[in-house]
């Protein structure tokens, strides 16, 4: 769903206040500049000694890098989380053996100053190293789908380029391709992915024992779709509607025929049988079979949908992603065409959406957009932002950095047992601390009793004591005490 713009405009976009030797422009196979930082350089704000490629805060978000000056502020406030960014071997190397890593190593240098790390998704993208005609273009950078190259060798090349450069800059994660289910992405088929998703992991691994490899990150709509055949191939057909219908409740006729409203059963059959659907299906097959044989390290997530289709998503992602294997949520967003909620409505589904991704055991989330451009599209913000589009904090970006604080460094509990039922949420422990983010899972208000010390208030705002308890209700409420989780809920009724 990225609509990043072109590296090479980002170089001049973002201040240029680094020093950055004179061979920023240069053959694919030079060595980083001189200025490149340490692996020990430039903690994170607020964290002394951490590392730029140690996540210590599960809360991040995605971002325009031509705006990073408006944006900088908030970004300072998510520290310790990570972040991504795309690039294309055929913007970078434009022309063989000529390759301009000027926008990248700003944007690498930027993110380690700001105690985030990145992550980087490598797309070859349509080019004189695939061969061909491009099919789809994109945006105002003019993005296009990705093809095989033509020489294996040569983008192995590229890939180990890629990686001796930027793993000195704490990057040690990198994921082939974007959302290759969808054509304007990958030209190629399930078959051909999964090979060139071998090759660079071998790449990548020779390169830096210590990186890790991502698969594409399989679209949300297609992970929708993963969910509800699942349950179908399982003979549980009422359950597969009612996943359906639960995760696509703002997406029914945002794409044509793509995603039906269904009631029944043979309807559910022919949405997952069209082509678009079908080939979503075979991508997410060959994805979940490179993870089980371990040539990718780590499964990534995309999810734009209403909280309520969480549930069924995790329920999938825990019966389909082998043991051990690392969840990450690359691209999470809130996704309502014509949307008409209110900013404190909207800030709440958001911290709804990214709590129960995180009390589900999702590692890293990254809200996208983090601000809204209006040049991007005509009509209503499709996708919401946390910030406006000069940088200003909305409700929701406000929300999401007090959840950033809640978590940093601290240890992510999942809610007892007993008190599942009544109260959804996650707990943060840190040292001695808990910090509870709750709301009532129907609409029934749920008292917590004082404990004391406790403090207590909406997310994003002063906490103030908590002598008469807590009443928890639909909207997200921050409960902090100097106390283990289970005594803080002991007496909830």
């Amino acid at each position: 769903m990225t609509r990043p713009g072109r590296l090479r405009a980002v170089a001049t976009a973002v201040a240029a206040t680094l020093l950055l030797t004179a061979g920023c422009t240069a053959g694919g196979d030079d060595p980083p500049p001189a200025a490149t930082p340490s692996a020990t350089a430039a903690p994170g704000a607020g964290t002394p000694g951490r590392t730029a490629d140690q996540v210590s805060n599960p809360f991040g978000a995605h971002w325009d890098w031509s705006r990073y000056k408006q944006f900088e502020p908030y970004l300072r406030r998510l520290a310790g989380s990570a972040t991504y960014e795309e690039i294309s071997w055929c913007e970078i190397e434009r022309t063989s053996g000529q390759a301009d890593w000027a926008g990248l190593d700003e944007i690498a240098s930027r993110s380690r100053e700001l105690g985030i790390t990145l992550h980087l998704k490598i797309r070859t993208g349509v080019c004189w190293a695939t061969g061909g005609t491009a099919r789809y273009t994109r945006g105002t950078a003019n993005k296009t789908e990705s093809a095989m190259p033509t020489d294996l060798g040569a983008y192995q090349r590229f890939v180990r380029s890629v990686v001796q450069r930027y793993g000195p800059y704490g990057v040690r994660e990198y994921a082939i391709e974007n959302e290759v289910n969808a054509p304007s992405y990958w030209a190629g088929s399930p078959e051909e992915y999964a090979r060139l998703v071998r090759a660079a992991a071998e790449t990548i691994r020779a390169t830096d024992p210590k990186a890790r490899v991502v698969d594409s990150g399989i679209s949300s709509v297609a992970y929708g779709m993963g969910v509800a055949d699942r349950l179908v191939r399982a003979g549980r057909v009422p359950e597969a509607i009612a996943a359906y219908q639960a995760y696509f409740q703002r997406r029914v006729g945002t794409r044509g025929q793509q995603i039906p409203a269904v009631t029944g059963e043979a309807q559910l059959r022919r949405a997952l049988a069209t082509e678009t659907n079908s080939r979503s299906l075979r991508f997410l097959a060959v994805t979940e079979s490179l993870l089980t044989d371990r040539t990718v390290d780590v499964r990534q997530v995309h999810f734009y949908e209403h909280f309520s289709g969480v549930a069924p998503l995790l329920d999938y992602l825990r019966a389909t992603t082998p043991p051990g294997v690392p969840i990450q949520a690359w691209e999470v967003g809130q996704f309502w065409r014509d949307g008409d909620g209110d900013p404190a409505s909207r800030a709440a589904e958001m911290v709804k959406t990214v709590t129960l991704l995180v009390a589900g055991g999702v590692g890293e989330i990254s809200w996208l957009p983090l601000a809204y451009n209006p040049n991007n599209a005509a009509g209503s913000e499709v996708r919401y932002g946390l910030l406006d589009p000069d940088g200003a904090e909305r409700d929701a970006g406000r929300m999401l950095a007090a959840l950033a604080d809640a978590a940093r460094d601290a240890t992510v509990t999942p809610l007892p047992a007993p008190v599942a039922g009544r109260l959804h949420g996650v707990a943060f422990v840190r040292g001695g601390s808990s910090t509870l983010v709750l709301w009532s899972a129907s609409n029934t208000p749920v008292s917590v009793p004082a404990t004391p010390g406790g403090r207590t208030g909406a997310v994003g705002s002063p906490l103030g004591a908590a002598g008469g308890g807590t009443t928890v209700t639909d909207v997200p409420v921050l409960l902090r005490a100097d106390q283990p989780v289970d005594r803080i809920l002991a007496a909830v009724r």
